[in-house]
């Protein structure tokens, strides 16, 4: 019985969030991205609807958890948008789950495309987000409860407990995208030079370096 529940709260979760979609609205039923046709749109183009079936609107890859390779943040990300189900081509929902080791870290990023609703399945989360004049928003987020991070502003999850975690996630976009800032500014495949960076975060281009090889790792 508490499985059914928590499967029906997260898909009232990407339902709710759904209804104030920021993605543009779908103008058919139905649009199965169709990510092999060539055509560049925004968004993708759709599949002809004679060729679509129930496998482009279902996904099993959030419904275990996910192995956690990273010993360093100590976290895992499953997608469940566009890219895994073609049908939420046009939608404006998408969601994710989210595993914590014990003491794990999802750090901190932004979504730049959708607001983000989290449920936590177990255990227990300190989040927070970070308002444009710098205030930090934060609190403990326990099992069955439930936190909003604001479209496009920092935001970031951490297991405090010896005990693993995990959220599930719902986005009122197709596909939120994540830019991650250390990863961004660190590990961007053109590099931003060594010295735009030492300047920013006051440190020499030593250290920029080792922060790099860390990361990197």
């Amino acid at each position: 019985m508490a499985g059914v529940t928590t499967v029906m709260l997260a898909v009232l979760l990407a339902n709710t969030i759904g209804a104030f979609a920021n993605d543009p609205d779908m103008l058919q039923d139905v649009c199965v991205a169709d990510p092999t046709s060539g055509i560049l749109m925004n968004g993708f183009p759709c599949k002809n609807i004679s060729m679509i079936t129930a496998e482009d609107f279902f996904f099993t890859g959030i419904s275990k958890p996910s192995q956690i390779a990273n010993n360093i943040l100590g976290s895992k990300v499953t997608g469940a948008n566009v890219m895994d189900i073609p049908g939420l081509n046009t939608l404006g929902v998408s969601m994710a789950r989210v595993d914590f080791a014990p003491y794990g870290l999802n750090p901190p990023h932004i979504h730049p495309r959708a607001t983000e609703m989290i449920y936590i399945l177990q255990g227990e989360l300190y989040v927070g987000f970070i308002t444009t004049n710098n205030k930090l928003v934060s609190k403990i987020v326990k099992a069955g409860e439930v936190f909003v991070f604001p479209r496009g502003l920092a935001h970031f999850q951490k297991n405090t407990s010896k005990y693993p975690t995990a959220v599930v996630a719902a986005f009122n976009s197709q596909l939120p995208g994540t830019q991650q800032f250390a990863a961004v500014l660190f590990t961007s495949k053109d590099p931003v030079p060594k010295d735009v960076l030492a300047q920013a975060f006051n440190i020499d281009e030593h250290e920029v370096e080792m922060i790099r090889a860390g990361l990197t790792q």
